[in-house]
């Protein structure tokens, strides 16, 4: 297992790396969205090969792996048009996750948690809706943000495990 200080450095280069990513979204967001292409062009050529390895399925492995790295490709060729379709991804992600919570929320009305639910839910909805009213000035920072906060998070995280285990553990 890792020392406590490996988690400790870990954590403090995440919130180091998501405080500089908030500080110049765009950035981030090209980042963002340069790495997320360059994952998408190695796991379709890793499909790729695979579906050239393999006997089954090989037509639809071949299909489905050269259109994962062609998109991969898209997104490196034009990372800036790569922010709008993943801020556009996102957002139907968020409004989706808000709407099923609107529908728990209605199934749970006679809970504890209903409300819970229910303003998570219409506070995502909202959101995406707002997200969606201003597309144009908010997309393109709108991944960095996010890119930032999730490393900042995850910084915190890490740091509150590094602390866990110095302090001994499961307490």
């Amino acid at each position: 297992m890792l020392s406590w200080k490996r988690w400790l450095f870990a954590g403090i280069l995440s919130s180091a790396f998501g405080i500089v990513a908030l500080a110049n979204v765009m950035a981030a967001a090209i980042a963002a969205v340069t790495l997320t292409g360059v994952l998408l062009m190695l796991a379709g050529a890793a499909q790729i090969y695979a579906a050239l390895a393999g006997n089954d399925n090989r037509a639809v492995s071949l299909i489905l792996g050269s259109l994962t790295f062609c998109l991969g490709a898209l997104l490196i060729a034009d990372p800036f048009a790569g922010t709008f379709t993943l801020a556009l991804l996102l957002t139907a992600i968020l409004g989706v996750a808000g709407g099923v919570r609107l529908l728990l929320a209605w199934s749970m009305r006679r809970t504890r948690i209903f409300w819970i639910f229910l303003l998570t839910g219409a506070a995502s909805v909202l959101i995406a809706g707002v997200i969606l009213a201003n597309f144009a000035e908010v997309s393109p920072i709108l991944v960095g943000i996010l890119f930032g906060v999730e490393l900042l998070g995850n910084g915190i995280a890490l740091i509150a495990l590094s602390l866990f285990l110095r302090l001994g553990g499961s307490r």
